[in-house]
């Protein structure tokens, strides 16, 4: 039986997980359905199908409880960049500044040292790992909607230059609107891909805890970054240690745990926000109220700049005032 005309008639129909359809209605689909024409259109359009009967469908993805009849592709790079060294960073879609700057230091990381960075193109945790991935590496976008559809549309950017380093997956084809349940169905694509999932920041009933619990689920490594007790936003992690995760302090704790030796960071000139408060501290200590005087960012710009510096060591705070510091581009690690 055909996988891509399993997937297209639960995209057209709604179905999700259609592995087995019996009903006279896919019959009558699947004797219409001209597999070679609907092909053609899809690399017309640059999309590619790779069917779970194909050798370079993923393996780790085919191994799960309940793997996908076939994946739509969108990216120049070939498919086999799906069975390279890879882990899943997920978190809140609200993130804080910190949250923000720990997902971009451990997607740029991880992609130094030649992992591939899976997530799924969300606003907040996702993003940020996503962009810090590009800045060293590849990275993955699992999607919850049509391979054609760039969700939130604010991401559009994001998703061609995704396109361009690595790639964009669905198991949905191009049309499928997002819906709230094509979501946690996407996140055990996310799951299955990789080796190991961090998650950094997440509430009690966030979405990248079904991820975490998809990935143990699946013998997979779960991570959990530590966050604030009093924060909403570190409930779901702080729990997930709780509960057993590997606290991810640093990429070592990562890269260890799935067998890839770290790689040197080599820093890439600070630009925009992070250029102009490191600028800014450069002559001696500085206020947050100074700082923000000088560099004209508002509150949230402000702290998520400063955070960010801080984790990749460029900048150190000490009471009330920030300092430059000879630092190192990576996320301290040990005790």
């Amino acid at each position: 039986m055909s996988g891509l005309a399993v997937a297209v008639f639960a995209g057209e129909t709604g179905t999700h997980l259609l592995a087995e359809p019996r009903s006279s209605r896919f019959a009558r689909f699947r004797a219409s359905f001209d597999e070679r024409t609907y092909l053609a259109r899809l690399a017309e359009r640059g999309y590619r199908w790779i069917d779970r009967a194909d050798e370079c469908f993923p393996s780790r993805l085919r191994t799960i409880h309940d793997p996908p009849p076939g994946l739509f592709v969108r990216g120049a790079t070939p498919p086999s960049l799906l069975e390279r060294p890879a882990v899943a960073i997920v978190g809140a879609r609200a993130c804080s500044a910190y949250g923000t700057a720990v997902a971009l230091a451990f997607g740029r990381e991880l992609a130094a040292a030649g992992v591939v960075v899976v997530s799924g193109l969300a606003r907040g945790v996702d993003a940020a790992a996503h962009r810090g991935a590009l800045d060293a590496g590849e990275t993955v976008a699992v999607l919850g909607c049509g391979i054609d559809r760039d969700y939130p549309r604010s991401h559009a950017s994001l998703a061609a230059a995704i396109a361009q380093r690595g790639l964009i997956v669905s198991e949905y084809p191009p049309g499928v609107e997002p819906a709230p349940w094509r979501f946690p169905a996407r996140n055990r694509i996310v799951a299955g891909i990789t080796a190991a999932t961090v998650v950094v920041e997440a509430r009690e009933r966030s979405g990248a805890l079904i991820t975490a619990d998809l990935a143990l689920d699946e013998g997979r490594e779960v991570f959990a970054v530590p966050g604030e007790i009093t924060s909403r936003l570190s409930s779901g992690t702080n729990a997930l240690l709780r509960l057993g995760a590997t606290p991810a302090t640093c990429t070592e704790d990562v890269l260890s745990a799935i067998g890839v030796e770290p790689a040197p960071v080599e820093s890439p000139p600070l630009q925009g926000s992070l250029a102009a408060v490191h600028d800014a501290v450069a002559d001696g200590p500085v206020g947050i109220d100074e700082l923000a005087r000088r560099t004209g960012l508002a509150p949230g710009n402000l702290a998520a700049a400063l955070t960010e510096l801080e984790l990749l060591g460029l900048v150190g705070e000490a009471e009330g005032l920030y300092r430059a510091r000879a630092g190192h581009a990576t996320l301290p690690c040990g005790g």
